[in-house]
């Protein structure tokens, strides 16, 4: 294949656009949770706090956390920080008990794309 100069025009063109809107492909990741993934806590958290890459829907997300035994954990709604779109916060309606506990959670962020994962952590 001959690469002409309008075709090499139209192939820089096209890369310039992906390189200047990195938002039109982005997902929400998990940056960092509270209790930390792999941490082990001394004090049992009375909700869960997630901070994502860019701004999840509450409605269409939610968080599931399954402890020793594989006892499901009672949580209530999930709802974003009023002061930052980004962050989700479960709460934790029962006292957490020495053990590990799994966290699965699933988001959908503001330009609708969905992601999900899970991480571990630990109550001593």
């Amino acid at each position: 294949m001959a690469f002409t100069t309008p075709r090499l025009l139209t192939v820089a063109a096209f890369f310039t656009a992906i390189s200047l809107s990195p938002a039109a492909f982005a997902h929400a990741h998990l940056k960092n949770q509270y209790p930390a993934a792999d941490a082990a806590v001394t004090a049992a958290p009375q909700a869960l706090t997630l901070n994502f890459s860019e701004g999840i829907e509450p409605n269409f997300s939610g968080v599931t956390i399954v402890g020793p035994q594989d006892a499901k954990v009672k949580t209530g709604a999930v709802k974003r920080n009023e002061k930052d779109s980004k962050q989700l916060i479960v709460p934790v309606e029962e006292s957490l008990k020495p053990g590990e506990y799994s966290v699965e959670w699933h988001v959908v962020s503001v330009d609708g794309h969905k992601t999900k994962g899970n991480y571990r952590f630990s109550v001593k």
